[in-house]
């Protein structure tokens, strides 16, 4: 075992070092680009029209809990020396079998993401292109992002730059335009705000439906802990990457809820569809002929910003796993272009299978796996709060000057975000909707965990 300061940890696997050649700018744009995709833009239609205009409540809950799991994470990142990652954190303080766990639960979250936003995308361009099939379309995609990925990480970054800025404008100007509606700028009948309590009051479904929609709309929130991950390839100093992955959460809050608020004000919430954007229903209302055209070629935009990201993520969580002996060594091994080639590889190739699956057996596997998603990041997000708690305790009793940002309010911050998460957590249990999804990420995180068993058995 290797000491690192307080921190007791397996000695890393010998890698060679990423480029440091991304900036700022770029891990900002990379982390946009894997939270802003479909489930803002078409499946926010659900939260809607489940529980009305107060489904911006339930925004702003997810996002606050959201919120306090990346300052744990920002504390956590100047706290540790040599470690950025927050995997590495989860490993430091709770076990090693939680940064296998934390990792591998990652890992598998992104490449169901990676297929299904392929699929989306796919989806979009067939409508386009009708004499290509969607799995076709999904494949090219694949392809040409995966090509992205091999690219060297600067021209990488600088691709998803751009990619991400185009659906972060978007947004912000439809924010702009939809006020001056609802405002009654541009609305030929006046301020429109009367739609947030006109039909049914602004929480018809009642005050539960608003907890209870926490469970649906946390999972869109997340991602702001990919800036962890992209600062191994990042120039940028430990304190300035911290900071960012709290504005970057503090930003996203402020465009989800503000998108939604903007929605719920021009159009009356008993409008909205499941499964058609509400976006688009809101430009239509505003007297653009044109949304529908419009929105798709934004969520296209958006999701293959996602999935370019989400393939980024994968590959940079196996080489995280990789460098601790989780994972198969050659995924620590760095192309000419200094990127760890094989670990995007063989993220592509799963995410394939699931895209197969997708087309072979939806109703069985693909459903599976995309049912089994759904609570894993409150899963990872747990442990991740309870190694904030001991570590936190542990700096203060030995080392208070590495605390150098600090948990609100610990440890009752700590303590709310756990209970939070096990609300939501509960409320998945008891829901018919969501059930299945609970049990079924239950399953799949049992499985890590008895690979990690096994791992252990056979290195002993």
């Amino acid at each position: 075992m290797a000491k690192s300061g307080l921190v007791d940890r397996v000695d890393p696997v010998p890698t060679q070092e990423l480029s440091r050649s991304l900036k700022a700018r770029h891990v900002s744009m990379i982390t946009f680009g894997g939270i802003i995709g479909a489930g803002l833009f078409v499946g926010s239609s659900t939260a809607i029209s489940a529980i009305g205009p107060a489904a911006v409540l339930s925004y702003a809950l997810a996002g606050f809990l959201v919120l306090l799991v990346m300052r744990m994470i920002s504390e956590m990142a100047m706290s540790l020396p040599g470690l950025q990652t927050f995997p590495d954190f989860a490993r430091a303080g709770v076990g090693n079998w939680a940064g296998f766990l934390v990792g591998w639960l990652y890992w598998y979250f992104w490449v169901v993401v990676i297929a299904i936003e392929a699929i989306a995308g796919a989806k979009i361009i067939h409508g386009w292109l009708p004499q290509y099939e969607v799995w076709e379309i999904g494949v090219t995609l694949m392809a040409v992002l995966t090509g992205i990925n091999l690219m060297s990480a600067r021209s990488y970054g600088e691709f998803e730059f751009w990619f991400a800025s185009t659906k972060v404008v978007a947004i912000l100007v439809f924010i702009l335009v939809a006020a001056a509606y609802a405002f009654g700028l541009t609305s030929p009948a006046g301020p429109t705000f009367s739609n947030l309590t006109a039909h049914g009051g602004f929480a018809p479904a009642g005050i539960a439906a608003i907890f209870a929609g926490v469970a649906t709309t946390i999972f869109s929130l997340c991602g702001a802990e990919i800036a962890t991950l992209a600062a191994a390839e990042s120039d940028e100093g430990k304190q300035t990457i911290a900071r960012m992955t709290i504005s970057v959460s503090v930003r996203i809050l402020v465009f989800f809820v503000l998108s939604i608020l903007m929605i719920v004000s021009v159009v009356p919430w008993t409008d909205i569809e499941v499964g058609v954007s509400p976006f688009a229903h809101a430009l239509r209302v505003m007297g653009y002929p044109s949304a529908d055209l419009i929105m798709n070629a934004i969520v296209l935009v958006a999701v293959l910003s996602c999935l370019n990201s989400g393939i980024y993520i994968t590959s940079r969580a196996m080489f995280g796993l990789a460098q601790n002996g989780d994972a198969p060594q050659s995924c620590v091994v760095l192309s000419r272009s200094r990127v760890p080639a094989r670990a995007i590889l063989i993220a592509s190739l799963f995410s394939y299978g699931a895209l197969a699956a997708s087309v072979l057996a939806p109703d069985r596997v693909f459903n599976f796996l995309v049912t089994s998603s759904g609570a894993i990041m409150l899963f990872i997000y747990l442990i991740i709060a309870f190694a904030q708690l001991r570590l936190r305790a542990r700096f203060e009793a030995e080392d208070p000057s590495a605390l150098q940002i600090r948990m609100w309010l610990y440890p009752y911050g700590t303590w709310a975000a756990m209970a939070g998460m096990a609300g939501v957590l509960l409320l998945m249990g008891l829901s018919d909707v969501h059930a299945s999804e609970l049990w079924a990420s239950v399953l799949v995180a049992t499985g890590f965990l008895v690979a990690y068993a096994v791992k252990r058995r056979a290195q002993a």
